[in-house]
């Protein structure tokens, strides 16, 4: 039995990953067929199920990288001496991303949402990440509130539920108006979130 070189596997999955995701951006999730992947990949669908049991899986991957760059960046911010001034630049941050990818990667998740009411394969990714990010942000929160940077009125849990639905929400504002500037809505949606979590 020939032995698995875990650096050369672990290029190649980089490697299906990246092709996985320019499918997603080009044809959806949906329409976005296991061959497709492995078109893109240029490999044999026999050769992906050594690295990627199905689509479903490719999704757990990706959403995996995804959550350990935003638990990075949430590290980093509870490190700054003021909380909502670190989440308010790490916004400026995203806004300055590459409008192309950001697009991408927002109607990525949108179109997970969607796919989450009909696959309950993707309904438990998107649980578990959901479930992930409320309690970042309801960890946020409460470190906010202990030092006084954020309202200690605020129930942590229910306000990091509805901050995730208001940045998920963020990611419809171009769709329903593709000519909206998006600098102008950041910078709103900071002062929104700002007003919101400051003490009183």
């Amino acid at each position: 039995m020939r032995k698995l070189d875990p650096v050369k596997h672990a290029e190649k999955q980089a490697e299906i990953l990246a092709a996985a995701l320019r499918c997603f951006f080009r044809d959806g999730f949906h329409g976005a067929s296991t061959a497709k992947i492995c078109k893109e990949a240029g490999i044999s669908p026999g050769h992906l199920y050594h690295y990627f049991s199905s689509k479903e899986a490719i999704a757990t991957a990706i959403s995996e990288a995804g959550m350990a760059r935003i638990e990075a960046s949430f590290g980093e911010m509870m490190k700054s001496p003021n909380v909502l001034s670190a989440l308010t630049a790490q916004m400026d941050r995203v806004k300055t991303k590459r409008d192309a990818n950001k697009r991408a990667m927002g109607r990525l998740v949108l179109e997970l949402l969607v796919e989450a009411e009909r696959n309950p394969a993707i309904a438990k990714i998107v649980q578990a990440n959901s479930r992930k990010m409320r309690q970042l942000l309801a960890e946020f929160v409460r470190s906010g509130q202990a030092r006084g940077q954020i309202d200690p009125g605020l129930d942590a849990d229910i306000t990091a539920g509805l901050l995730l639905s208001v940045l998920d929400g963020m990611r419809t504002v171009s769709i329903r108006d593709p000519k909206a500037d998006m600098g102008r809505n950041v910078e709103y949606l900071k002062l929104m979130i700002s007003r919101f979590l400051s003490p009183q």
